[in-house]
């Protein structure tokens, strides 16, 4: 029987293009799924589009679509710019609107509403439609949602169902010391406690119909449309064909570890709302939520439309390539810090860690190794490469196991240096063919080590090395 890991993204919405918050979290996610099936796991990668909500529907109004027709379109944009991240092809998409996932959803309903945790009531309350969550007054800056600034918000005043969170703190805290690595890093799981001992409040999960049409039906009450985080978060379960596919479910999230990645703005959803809603209804919680810092603009101000700090993730990929823009997510930018992305920035890594790093060591070690006829064995291509710090990917730190991938880079270029095989082939041909022999080896393990990091760059290493040819072109082109 195969070892199995679930994995999933959170779902963006369909109502604008992704940016590179979402670039980040899922070359992340799409490097540790990768990681997992080179060891062996049958992974379930899920990821897919959040299509309800206030946000889409006023979205669609706005440029004058049905709003079907509005998210479909959301969905083949969606798709084509996982493409430019390099994400697995063999992804598994969920949408909020399938068939499946709302038979689901309602059914997640029906088993809370079951075990007494769904009441009726009126209230009033502040909505930020940007998070498409409430707002208390403590959490408003001047009175504006902090994430959103500029936006005005909705003052809701109707009848909704409600869920008992406030029923949930003691449980959730239990969880939380019993399960002490649930959240990564621990400093958000710190934030997360804190949170929860500030006291959980009850929260609206519908909507009136006829003031928000666009939503999964609430079962037996017809007036009443599923709050959109009650019903997308459902997702991470109804991907698996939850409750109707046993096995499925049991493969992957029973037996799966089943990990979310999100940013830290996503962290109370994930790691209290969604683990108190499977709670209410008798599913075993999530396995670990990992939670990403945010890219900033320079000097640390969060990247916004309205600052004008947004660099477009298609625009790097379109220059740089794929891996290029990979590279500078997983190296540079923290594994769980708020991180800056310039364009400056972008460019001296770009150069410095793949033009005149990798791509000019691999040209150097190749144009050596076919000049003095020095080939890997089989027995050598046969080789797993992880180093001793594997460890820091199953803890979800990247960066940390790419920078040391790149230190031994760095060595092989100051080995080069120090003995000169260059000039030792005119004195000593066997010592310099050691040498290469040696960088070659050392050059493979590397190319094997980055392959779920820069998938298109280690295979194109990988098969330079076996067929023992030169690159034709250089891997990364400088750029001035």
């Amino acid at each position: 029987m195969s070892k199995t890991f679930y994995l999933t993204t959170t779902l963006p919405y369909v109502n604008a293009p992704l940016h590179m918050g979402h670039a980040l979290e899922f070359v992340r996610a799409d490097t540790i799924a990768r990681y997992k099936k080179l060891n062996g796991y049958d992974v379930y990668f899920n990821t897919g589009t959040d299509e309800h909500g206030m946000k889409i529907y006023e979205k669609a109004k706005e440029q004058n679509l049905e709003v079907q027709s509005f998210v479909d379109q959301g969905f083949v944009v969606f798709k084509e710019q996982l493409k430019m991240f390099g994400v697995l092809e063999d992804i598994h998409f969920i949408r909020t609107t399938d068939k499946n996932h709302i038979e689901s959803a309602q059914e997640f309903w029906k088993k809370v509403n079951e075990n007494g945790y769904i009441y009726k009531k009126t209230y009033e309350a502040k909505y930020c439609i940007g998070c498409e969550s409430e707002k208390t007054d403590s959490e408003l800056i001047n009175g504006e949602c902090p994430l959103h600034p500029g936006q005005e918000l909705k003052l809701i005043n109707e009848e909704n169902y409600f869920f008992k969170y406030s029923l949930f703190g003691e449980k959730l805290l239990k969880f939380y010391e019993e399960h002490p690595n649930f959240v990564v890093p621990d400093f958000r799981l710190n934030e997360i406690k804190n949170f929860v001992n500030g006291g959980l409040q009850d929260f609206s999960i519908s909507r009136l119909k006829e003031k928000m049409p666009w939503g999964i039906p609430v079962p037996g009450d017809d007036t009443q449309v599923m709050y959109v985080w009650f019903d997308a978060l459902v997702n991470y379960i109804s991907t698996l064909g939850w409750p109707n596919n046993k096995d499925n479910f049991e493969k992957y999230w029973m037996n799966g570890n089943p990990t979310q990645y999100c940013g830290k703005d996503n962290t109370r959803f994930q790691a209290a709302m969604w683990q108190a809603m499977l709670m209410a209804a008798d599913v075993p919680n999530s396995h670990q939520i990992i939670v990403n810092g945010f890219i900033t603009g320079e000097g640390g101000v969060r990247m916004s439309k309205t600052l004008g700090n947004v660099i477009d993730p298609r625009d790097i990929v379109k220059e740089y390539g794929t891996d290029a823009l990979r590279y500078f997510l997983l190296r540079e930018v923290g594994s769980f810090e708020d991180s800056p992305f310039t364009l400056e920035r972008f460019k001296d890594a770009y150069n410095s860690g793949l033009a005149n790093g990798l791509g000019n060591l691999t040209s150097r070690i190749m144009t050596m190794a076919v000049s003095y006829g020095v080939k890997l064995s089989d027995d050598d291509l046969k080789i797993k490469y992880y180093t001793e710090l594997v460890s820091d990917l199953e803890n979800f730190d990247i960066n940390r196991f790419i920078n040391f991938v790149w230190s031994n880079l760095k060595s092989l270029d100051e080995y080069i240096q120090k003995n000169e095989p260059f000039k030792k082939i005119k004195i000593n041909k066997d010592e310099a063919e050691k040498d290469v022999y040696y960088l070659l080896l050392h050059l493979y393990g590397a190319a094997l080590a980055i392959e779920p990091m820069l998938p298109e760059t280690s295979l194109k290493i990988q098969e330079l090395i076996r067929q023992n040819k030169k690159p034709e072109t250089p891997l990364f082109l400088r750029k001035e």
